[in-house]
């Protein structure tokens, strides 16, 4: 039968270029829903309509759905329940609360309800040859050393309410993997495209990069802490080519991936790389990263300096993803995550040309 493509978190950027990857594989063939929340459908329609005029795509072949996860049948209206019980085939859930400052209730209600209601939604699909999740490689929370795509274990406490609440998800999501096709997709922390640094938020990674822009002043920049973590950074590029891959292959049903970067660079490095790019510099002298993190209690302090203060914790965080399965089943596709180090003038330049513009930075509470 014709191939029914459903996502969740559109017009999210990591969503919009997952369909159009999709399609790509697919010679543009098979019919795309994505569910929009109602406050979303001006900016989905837009989106909407740059993908169909890129791949020039029909009109009918790419349905905007209202409707929201938190809510039982995902508040889907009823004739268009119909017609997606009938034509979707694969389902890919990335709708989900992703910053790191949110608070429990929140991130809760979003990523584990929601993911709850979207399980059973799948569930009552006929046609459903595969339910791909996106997780991340973070729900293994305090747990540190070597850390396996095989495992699910709960940890003793986590960093932050996001990767519990994406903990809990994602068992939710393993108990059903006797039920439904799934592949569960857990990347490392996104950052914007190897090639052209595109993103459309500056989070993760670029809170260093913000850190370093309102210090760029100081004829000194010292080192934050000592740096020894590996910090898991992952372009964009290479988690929609994988994620679009792995979602077509056999094998990968009932199966976790780290779509993580198997040779990471550490702190220290990154923050190096980042200021030689960035301002030009080496940093010299160190903060001690428990003074680091009480400044960031300040909220003034944390504003100005474009830092929420949860993103501190990995720099001291001593865990190492293994993604052996990752990289064994994508051997044949060709499909390797680029060298961080490789990426870094694309990332700069395009953080350089957009930095001001205040669309592209989170709300730092």
């Amino acid at each position: 039968m014709k191939k029914g493509y459903f996502f969740t978190g559109f017009p999210g950027f990591i969503c919009n270029q997952l369909i159009r990857e999709v399609l790509k594989k697919n010679q543009l063939q098979g019919n795309v829903f994505v569910l929009v929340l109602p406050g979303l459908v001006e900016k989905a329609t837009i989106e909407r309509a740059e993908i169909i005029g890129e791949l020039g795509l029909s009109e009918d072949t790419f349905k905007l759905i209202v409707g929201d996860i938190t809510k039982p049948a995902l508040s889907i209206a009823t004739e268009e329940q119909g017609i997606l019980q009938q034509q979707v085939t694969h389902v890919y859930h990335l709708a989900a609360i992703y910053d790191l400052a949110a608070p429990k209730e929140l991130a809760y209600e979003v990523n584990v309800n929601g993911t709850r209601n979207v399980n059973e939604w799948v569930r009552g699909l006929p046609n459903i040859s595969r339910y791909i999740y996106f997780s991340t490689a973070y729900v293994v929370g305090k747990r540190e050393g070597t850390l396996y795509e095989t495992e699910l274990i709960r940890p003793d406490g986590f960093k932050n309410h996001y990767e519990e609440a994406k903990f809990e998800a994602e068992v939710l999501v393993e108990g059903l993997k006797n039920e439904v096709p799934i592949t569960i997709i857990r990347p490392g922390i996104v950052k914007g495209h190897s090639h052209t640094g595109e993103t459309i938020k500056f989070d993760g990674p670029y809170f260093m990069m913000n850190f370093l822009e309102r210090l760029k002043f100081l004829p000194i920049i010292p080192r934050l802490g000592k740096g020894e973590a590996f910090v898991n950074l992952v372009p964009i590029d290479y988690i929609i080519q994988a994620t679009t891959y792995l979602s077509f292959l056999d094998k990968a049903v009932g199966k976790t991936y780290h779509l993580t970067d198997p040779h990471p660079y550490r702190a220290s490095e990154i923050y190096e790389i980042m200021m030689r790019e960035l301002l030009g510099k080496q940093p010299k002298g160190m903060i001690p990263l428990t003074l680091g993190k009480w400044f960031l209690t300040i909220k003034p302090m944390r504003k100005y300096l474009g830092v929420e203060k949860e993103a501190l914790d990995y720099f001291t965080w001593m865990g190492y993803f293994d993604s052996t399965q990752a990289v064994n089943d994508l051997k044949d596709s060709g499909i390797t995550c680029p060298d961080f180090k490789d990426g870094i003038k694309p990332m700069t330049t395009f953080y350089l040309q957009k930095k001001d513009n205040p669309s592209f930075h989170i709300n730092i509470l």
